[in-house]
């Protein structure tokens, strides 16, 4: 992203980390405040949301950011500073906005055809570039969009990967109607909360998974008509069950090995199972004679397009969907917020504010 300002009145706050491993390595810095290049904005940061990405960016596997990094993906602040020639641009200084995380060249093949998530030079705020930990970040203007007037900051910050992740699943990939039963497999974590709202507003049936009845509980308040607890080893016969055997026509994963192999069981005759994410575990064995015999289909989804980023903030301005808070921590509690996440034990979106 753009280069670092030096100098001492242009520092900022940062949680960021020198070596990868676990929320112990995140160190609360003074770290040089960034400038925009032609074409990017400077944001106040004015909440950030965590997201499992973080935790992975830390451990240094998939992603392996040049070191010390600053991790956060999501972001909703001010408009400090705009680097471009174009009045239009110049004009969201002062403006709040909220981050598409995204970051993509929006002039290859996929990008003109709208798959932004496809496109070529493909990357993440806060895995391959610094991201939102920090009291100030850079990002292209064309990544920003103003922030509902409705939502506060935390809640803004709380909206862009995951309710985009969970639109692009259900409405691009699954295709999913009304009237079709959707199964959310972890209702608690942050896309879990997103689908459910989102498979709700579309009219269709929503089944529910979590840990603990209490997720259970306040995924029923967010739009769930059944509940079943996957902690439990027959989670996937009460599923069955809830659907007269006949199975579930969609199923949002972003839990992996854990619940992978029995989710596709759940299927319905041309049932449709949408991946984003391996938080337990990236290998998982299914019966291929049981895939093709029932014609059920297996698609992955990351992230989402900023149509669809565009479409959730929409909703939300209109009060169709609305983030939900577990929790709300400082900056330099960014190590507790992430232990917070880890512990499973949270529902809805962690936020760190400056």
């Amino acid at each position: 992203m753009a280069p670092m300002v030096q100098g001492k009145e242009s520092t900022m706050k940062a949680m960021r980390f020198h070596e990868f491993g676990g929320p112990e390595v995140l160190s609360y810095e003074d770290v040089p405040r960034p400038a925009p290049n032609f074409g990017e904005a400077l944001v106040r940061v004015k909440a950030a949301s965590l997201n499992r990405i973080d935790i992975w960016v830390e451990k240094g596997g998939y992603y392996k950011p040049s070191l010390p990094h600053i991790p956060g993906s999501d972001a909703a602040g001010i408009v400090e500073e705009v680097k471009a020639s174009d009045a239009a641009d110049a004009s969201l200084v002062g403006r709040k906005v909220i981050v598409y995380p995204t970051l993509a060249c929006f002039h290859c093949k996929y990008c003109i055809e709208g798959s932004h998530n496809l496109c070529a030079s493909y990357k993440t705020l806060g895995a391959q570039v610094d991201g939102s930990y920090a009291e100030y970040v850079t990002v292209p203007v064309k990544n920003l969009i103003g922030m509902p007037p409705n939502l506060k900051f935390e809640e803004a910050a709380a909206l862009p990967l995951t309710f985009t992740t969970a639109y692009h699943m259900l409405v691009d990939r699954a295709k999913a109607q009304p009237n079709e039963t959707v199964l959310v497999l972890g209702a608690g974590a942050g896309v879990g909360v997103a689908a459910v709202q989102i498979a709700a507003l579309l009219g269709a049936k929503v089944i529910a998974t979590s840990s603990s009845e209490e997720k259970l509980r306040k995924a029923q308040r967010i739009g769930a008509d059944v509940t079943v607890n996957y902690s439990e080893e027959g989670w996937a016969d009460e599923v069955m069950a809830a659907t007269n055997n006949k199975g579930v026509d969609v199923i949002i994963d972003h839990i992996g090995a854990e619940t992978f192999t029995k989710g596709i069981r759940c299927l319905a005759k041309n049932g449709r199972l949408v991946s984003c994410g391996v938080t337990s575990g990236n290998e998982a064995t299914i019966n291929i004679r049981e895939l093709f015999m029932a014609q059920r289909s297996i698609l992955g989804s990351v992230s989402g397009t900023m149509k669809d980023f565009l479409a959730v903030t929409r909703l939300a301005a209109e009060n169709k969907i609305r983030p939900v808070l577990d929790s709300v921590y400082r900056l330099r509690e960014a190590r507790k917020a992430q232990e917070r996440l880890l512990s499973r034990q949270s529902f809805g979106k962690i936020v760190l504010v400056p």
